[in-house]
């Protein structure tokens, strides 16, 4: 990864206008051909930036596709690209994330969004998005409350679903993870550890919910602050207590320093995480031999060696040199089902806005990388599959390949 944030920067701002300037040849341009804006909001800047490039890349081939074949029934598809990421966080930075929602929606050419990454950004997100009647598509965010009807006052104020999946949430993720642990790993005992954030504390406490009604004992449950160096005294009590596992839910900012240090203090006992784990930012943050045995799953199916997908990771690999991962992929699909909506407004003769796009993505049966896409009425994917992955390490392949050092087991048992 790249420790120059301000380049990533710079190079993500740099995409978004050459983009535009590419297509449309600049703002004069812009007023004259038919085009519609949709927006990128990922983490750019921080520990996780690395997962979010991949995510990035894969929207952007669906619209380079979409443009490369004259446009989206005669709309040229143009992304405007943020980072809400910050120094300052070290990572996603919420605030920030509700910041760049309000500048998408302050242009009315802008009919969706693809991301957060991160649950903590949508929770920010979400009701600025319902009160300008806007769709985004998350290709990785999965608390379930974002989307929880029960919740719906909070997050989706004005009544419709604005916040879509292309992966399942952590209802399923935390509690499937911990059937695997009960059926396959044979796990007793567990100490679980959480990073503070929406995303950690909902999926750990998803994990708990389920272990404890398997009969797995849940030895002892703590918070880790991601700005923490040192997490020292967490591992000595665990270290102590001698459970057969550790189960992390957080993301890369404190995971990798997790993995560093618990390969000294517990080396030899089952350490496993969610999708904040199973990712770039993890295997080039932590390392080998430090995140060596790791589980880790994603919220989905495996999708990067599918038969499927070969055309699609073969034009990432050529046009980015990197290997992609399955939320390459979930952001494609997201991509693509945004471009399916717009082609469905535009045959419709109705006007091409942000919530005539919001209404054909509810509605939404389309034909993706990872199978047919369709919501609920709530947003969320129908597909409740979670996949198994483990770090092995491959020396036959680059120590950053994801595909090859994380390497896929199977699904996780379904509750």
């Amino acid at each position: 990864m790249k420790p120059l944030q301000q380049t990533r920067r710079a190079l993500n701002v740099a995409i978004a206008v050459t983009a535009i300037a590419a297509v449309v040849g600049g703002t004069a341009a812009l007023a004259e051909q038919k085009v519609v804006k949709v927006g990128i909001i990922l983490p750019f800047t921080g520990a996780d930036a690395e997962d979010a490039t991949l995510i990035k890349n894969g929207v952007l081939i669906a619209f380079d596709e979409a443009n490369a074949a004259g446009g989206v029934a005669g709309y040229t598809i143009v992304p405007v690209i943020y980072d809400d990421g910050t120094a300052t966080a070290g990572q996603y930075d919420p605030a920030q994330a509700a910041t760049n929602t309000k500048k998408l929606i302050a242009d009315p050419l802008v009919v969706a969004n693809v991301g957060p990454e991160m649950s903590g950004s949508g929770k920010a997100m979400s009701p600025i998005l319902s009160a300008a009647d806007m769709a985004t598509i998350t290709p990785s965010s999965t608390n379930p409350d974002i989307t929880d009807p029960k919740m719906a006052a909070q997050f989706r104020p004005k009544g419709k679903a604005v916040y879509f999946r292309t992966v399942t949430t952590d209802a399923y993720q935390g509690p499937n993870m911990a059937n695997y642990f009960k059926a396959k790993l044979h796990v007793k005992k567990v100490y679980i550890l959480d990073d503070s954030g929406a995303y950690g504390v909902g999926l750990a406490n998803a994990f708990e919910n389920r272990a404890k009604a398997i009969g797995i004992e849940v030895v002892g449950h703590d918070q880790l602050d991601p700005k923490e160096a040192d997490y020292t005294t967490a591992l000595t009590k665990i270290k102590a207590l001698n459970p057969d596992a550790l189960y992390y839910g957080g993301v890369a900012q404190a995971g990798v320093k997790l993995a560093k240090q618990a390969s000294e203090t517990i080396p030899t006992m089952i350490k496993a995480g969610g999708d904040g784990v199973a990712g770039g930012s993890f295997l080039k943050g932590g390392g080998f031999p430090a995140i060596e045995g790791w589980y880790g799953t994603n919220a989905g199916p495996h999708l990067t060696e599918s038969p499927e997908a070969a055309s699609f990771v073969k034009t990432f690999q050529e046009k980015y040199k990197a290997t992609p991962d399955d939320y390459s992929i979930t952001a494609y699909d997201a991509a693509k089902v945004i471009l399916s909506a717009v082609e469905d407004v535009a045959k419709s003769g109705k006007d091409m806005n942000r919530s005539n796009v919001r209404d054909a993505i509810q509605n939404s049966h389309v034909k993706t990388l990872q199978g047919v896409v369709e919501f609920d009425q709530n947003g969320d994917i129908l597909d409740r599959t979670v996949s198994v992955f483990q770090y092995r390490h491959d020396d036959k392949y680059p120590l950053d390949d994801i595909t090859h050092q994380l390497k896929y087991l199977e699904p996780a048992p379904q509750s």
